[in-house]
């Protein structure tokens, strides 16, 4: 019997001839149009095997239907849009800081055509492409110079490697952070060639601790933000002036890797202790480190000011070439430093700033308009606007939250994870929060103009 099931099956070739497969040749290879024929009929042969039903399913046109969207689930982008709805604002797997739209602009006019990346257009003499930073980063910090390159851990080994290689670096044992991705502060100080020299405890270091550990290898001083954690009760630490002070008496450069890089002062978004560029540089850091892509709310870089001496002997170190920015990031990241030239409209444009400032009552009025507009969905059987909590993220502000408001949905047929995951597979992909059988949306997260994608979104994954 299954004999004669294998041999209703069509060939390659009839199913080839099909017009609805000719068509598929505008958008597709021949090749891939040919592999996934014969993996749908591959399939139909696996399904007769176990004796399952085939009836309907092995007709020439229905198995080009099926091969029309094998090829458009296969050949579909893997880097998508998304719709955050997580209400954690630098979500790291979701490309943390959406960058402003003068940002994007300037990304997308350097990609689609030339640029002077290094030419000096007034002499037509061949320039650096960190010039296009410098002047706005020294503006913004106090640096005497800066420079750039490709994320913050970059920053950390191209630093150490040129200012203590084969030298210790000291750093307080509370500072010997690991970050997402296994990043890890005496695995990176290994990597750049520096060898690490750990004083004080978990919870107390003194300035006492530092200068004991101080002799004749000792290459520099080197304080690390705690970004993505807090240690609390019994603690001391030392302030960054103190110890610039004490690198000042020994000669030593005073490292400081801020982490997440903010140019404003964030108290004003109720948000405490998170160190500033310009403090740094101020306090007598010789170089400050931190990233584009987090607070900044720029693309992903890695960001050195500080010393026009040391700037320059980074600049000239041979890993230089292999963590530089490419032209892209380098004018996204400009567009981003100019906004902060003027604050206020770094405030409006940034948009982690912006979403970062948002007043709660405007989150709610948003929350309620859109649990409104999801009530008049067919499938769903609650639908409620709440008050709630946001998360910074990426490392940045772990144990502060941002009051926001939330729509939590619940499905007639569907359970909580099973809507997730249909949101998530859907276009535009949708990232909630799950909590309690319900589906969280966090409009704190979600901008305005996705808010009737997102009602489509719901609306599409509650179909059955």
């Amino acid at each position: 019997m299954s004999g004669n099931l294998f041999r209703q099956l069509p060939s390659v070739n009839e199913v080839l001839a099909l017009e609805g497969i000719q068509e598929l040749a505008r958008d597709h290879a021949r090749d891939l149009i040919v592999a996934a024929v014969r993996a749908e009929l591959t399939d139909l042969r696996e399904q007769i095997r176990q004796g399952l039903a085939v009836d309907g399913q092995s007709a020439a046109k229905v198995v080009a239907s099926r091969v029309a969207d094998r090829l458009g689930q296969e050949m579909q982008a893997k880097l998508r849009t998304v719709i955050n709805a997580t209400g954690i604002i630098l979500h790291t797997n979701l490309g943390r800081s959406p960058l402003a739209e003068g940002a994007a602009q300037a990304a997308y006019e350097a990609a689609r055509g030339y640029l002077n990346l290094e030419v000096d257009l007034d002499s037509g003499k061949r320039s650096s492409r960190q010039l296009a930073l410098r002047e706005w980063l020294c503006r913004l910090t106090g640096a005497e110079s800066a420079t750039a390159v490709n994320n913050n851990a970059a920053a950390t080994v191209i630093v150490l490697r040129t200012v203590a290689r084969g030298k210790e670096v000291v750093i307080s044992r509370g500072q010997l952070i690991e970050i997402g991705g296994s990043f890890r502060i005496p695995d990176i100080m290994g990597v750049s060639g520096a060898i690490l020299r750990e004083v004080g405890t978990t919870n107390i270091t003194r300035l006492s601790d530092y200068e004991q550990a101080i002799g004749p290898n000792t290459g520099a001083l080197l304080q690390v933000h705690t970004s993505n954690y807090r240690i609390s009760g019994f603690t001391k630490s030392v302030p960054l002036a103190e110890l610039a002070a004490l690198g000042k008496k020994y000669g030593l450069p005073v490292i400081d890797d801020i982490g997440s890089g903010a140019l404003v002062d964030l108290a004003r978004f109720g948000l405490q202790g998170e160190p500033m560029a310009r403090a740094s540089i101020a306090a007598g850091a010789d170089l400050v480190l931190f990233s584009g892509d987090k607070l900044l709310g720029g693309p992903q870089a890695g960001i050195i000011a500080g010393r026009k001496e040391w700037i320059q002997k980074i600049e000239k170190d041979p890993l230089m070439r292999a963590f530089r920015l490419d032209k892209m990031t380098l004018a996204a990241l400009e567009a981003t430093l100019r906004l902060y030239l003027h604050e206020e409209h770094a405030l409006r444009e940034v948009p982690v700033l912006r979403m970062l400032g948002t007043p709660l009552e405007e989150l709610r009025r948003r929350a309620e308009g859109l649990a409104e507009q999801l009530r008049g969905l067919a499938g769903l059987a609650a639908v409620t606007a709440t008050e709630d909590i946001a998360y910074v993220g990426g490392g940045s502000l772990p144990d502060q939250g941002l009051k926001s408001w939330v729509v939590e949905i619940e499905a007639d047929s569907l359970s909580d994870a099973e809507l997730a995951r249909r949101l998530r597979l859907g276009t535009p992909a949708v990232m909630a929060r799950l909590r309690g059988g319900k589906l969280v949306l966090d409009v704190r997260t979600i901008f305005t103009y996705q808010e009737g994608p997102l009602i489509e979104a719901v609306r599409n994954a509650l179909r059955i």
